[in-house]
């Protein structure tokens, strides 16, 4: 698998580049491959979302082709976009999506967090409150979007829209939690370390 570090990444230029590299996978050009970056503020919501938009948002919005609803991204936030081929790995949707959640699950215990999955919702909770969001898209059997962990983010940029349909009160991040400054530089190593030894396995 080939892990790149991009950084701070305008949206749609991380948008057109995982479309293309879908097409790279699908063709054998390059293997499973997992970005890990930051964008600057924007919102999205997912294609088969019917929750209008809210007025007067403050930051560009997008609609996509990942499953979920609205959400936001923004520095302080780390989002990866693992592009892999799931037959390939005999992971069905439902079955990738629990693995992304482990792999966050595990993640977070470099800062002594534990976190867990709620029954009928997708994402990981700790401490009761929400702190990574997860929404992807297959095509020709390559997934693709992938999930956002909230690190060190402004939350109250969340306050307009309602993030997966929940309060905006009920997010959290890692930072808050532990009550500490962290980086998403801090995290993103351990992310791919663990992304890598799930997928191997």
């Amino acid at each position: 698998m080939d892990v790149r570090f991009l950084g701070l990444l305008d949206y749609a230029k991380a948008w057109d580049l995982q479309r293309d590299l879908v097409k790279q996978r699908k063709q054998g050009l390059i293997p499973d491959t997992l970005l890990l970056l930051e964008h600057p503020p924007v919102y999205t919501r997912g294609i088969s979302s019917k929750t209008p938009q809210p007025p007067n948002l403050p930051h560009p919005a997008y609609l996509i082709e990942r499953g979920g609803d609205w959400t936001y991204h923004g520095p302080g936030q780390l989002v990866g976009y693992p592009i892999v081929d799931l037959g390939k790995l005999g992971l069905k949707v439902r079955d990738y999506l629990r693995l992304l959640e482990e792999i966050l699950i595990e993640s977070m215990k470099i800062f002594g967090l534990k976190g867990e999955t709620v029954k009928g919702l997708t994402g990981v909770w700790c401490q009761s409150k929400k702190v990574a969001s997860l929404g992807i898209a297959v095509k020709n059997g390559i997934s693709y979007h992938g999930f956002s962990l909230n690190v060190c983010c402004d939350l109250k940029t969340f306050s307009a829209i309602y993030p997966c349909k929940l309060e905006p009160e009920s997010l959290s991040t890692l930072q808050e939690l532990i009550k500490k400054t962290v980086s998403t530089a801090e995290l993103q190593e351990a992310v791919a370390k663990v992304f890598l030894k799930k997928l191997i396995s």
